[in-house]
């Protein structure tokens, strides 16, 4: 597999798990080439030197555009805020980069089908930042239900609950912001709705309740400033022919720091799972004497591909940012033209679909279909 040129716009959180993942993937998997850390911009120089030191980039600079036009740069990852994903994505699929952007797609329906068509046109590889379904057990938990191991699935609960937003003296900042989306939805709910992509499929139509705990936040330059979207969500939904479903978001339930909680129930069986232990998951199985019934605990191990990659003993578990290393080399795969198990921008619209979706119910007060 080819030597890939990088380009990377933003540094903060997401733009260091990118480039840690860059940094990692060759050594992790030892079947491809070593990346070239080309390229890296950030709003200020200073900080975008700084950070091109640490991260290993070569080069430096304050105009993300500059990237676009370096002809060593094949793929620019994007990791800035959320409203600034479609210009860049856009730009960058029609300076001829394959694109790896941190979800969601856009703030828009409009935006995020424009850099579909985009995609289309380029003929690049895309990749959205959804590390969560890279996680193998994830995949063996997806393969289980394909195979039938609990039966027909009858119903699926999802709820995505975290606590940085839950002090109602937090000083408010973008993520508060209408341009930013509509809050737990969009920049928060796509993700259950990922997993819901590979686990059982997307809802076909829902049903939404939204809600704002606090009202208005502290501005930094003094005073209060109204908070303008959602931190709550909570949506009924329906799969087709399929199970019914529920999926729940909080972005100030305190105590939870990252809890993806799913639940899958079928006929002959269940699976739970928690991304705060991502790590195992629970598997109830109807079959045998009743006596004997209960869940069991099944702990990542070799037995499930790619692990073996990290550590070569089960129990030791992966973290967030081996998810991200597992996302990178998904990528690689797709710009060789190998299988490539990601959600790139037809998959990625169809989650931003149901999302906008479930905003237009909370409008109307009414069940919508998603188109």
């Amino acid at each position: 597999m080819a030597c890939l040129g990088v380009g990377l716009i933003g540094t903060g959180y997401m733009g260091k798990c990118h480039a840690l993942a860059w940094n990692a993937v060759a050594p992790v998997f030892g079947d491809v080439e070593r990346p070239r850390l080309v390229g890296l911009a950030e709003v200020e120089a200073a900080l975008a030197r700084r950070r091109a030191d640490e991260f290993g980039f070569e080069s430096a600079t304050s105009n993300w555009r500059d990237l676009l036009s370096d002809p060593d740069i094949d793929v620019i990852s994007i990791t800035t805020p959320n409203q600034f994903h479609a210009e860049m994505a856009v730009a960058a699929l029609e300076a001829g980069k394959h694109v790896w952007c941190e979800k969601p797609m856009a703030t828009t329906l409009a935006d995020a089908e424009r850099m579909l068509a985009a995609s289309r046109a380029s003929g690049k590889v895309t990749v959205m930042g959804y590390n969560y379904i890279q996680n193998p057990l994830i995949r063996h938990m997806a393969a289980l239900v394909a195979q039938g191991a609990i039966g027909a699935v009858t119903h699926v609960r999802v709820e995505m609950d975290e606590d940085y937003m839950a002090d109602p003296d937090e000083p408010f900042y973008w993520k508060s912001e209408a341009r930013s989306g509509y809050g737990a939805l969009d920049d928060f709910a796509v993700h259950p709705l990922s997993l819901l992509s590979v686990l059982v499929g997307l809802p076909v139509e829902v049903m939404t309740d939204m809600s704002k705990p606090y009202a208005d936040r502290p501005a930094r330059e003094g005073g209060r400033r109204a908070v303008e979207n959602h931190d709550i969500a909570s949506v009924l939904l329906r799969f087709g022919e399929g199970p019914s479903g529920v999926l729940m978001a909080n972005r100030s339930a305190w105590g939870r720091k990252g809890r993806i909680f799913v639940q899958i129930y079928g006929s002959e069986g269940a699976l739970l799972y928690d991304q705060e232990r991502m790590n195992e998951f629970q598997l109830y199985d109807r079959a045998g004497e009743p006596a004997n019934h209960g869940f069991r605990t099944v702990l990542t191990s070799g037995s499930h591909p790619i692990y073996g990659r990290f550590v070569p003993a089960p129990g030791h578990g992966l973290g967030f940012n081996d998810l991200k290393i597992i996302e990178c080399r998904e990528l690689l795969a797709a710009v060789a033209g190998e299988p490539a198990h990601i959600v790139d921008f037809e998959r990625g619209l169809a989650i931003e679909r149901a999302v906008h979706a479930m905003a237009q119910s909370h409008s109307e007060g009414r069940w919508m279909k998603v188109s």
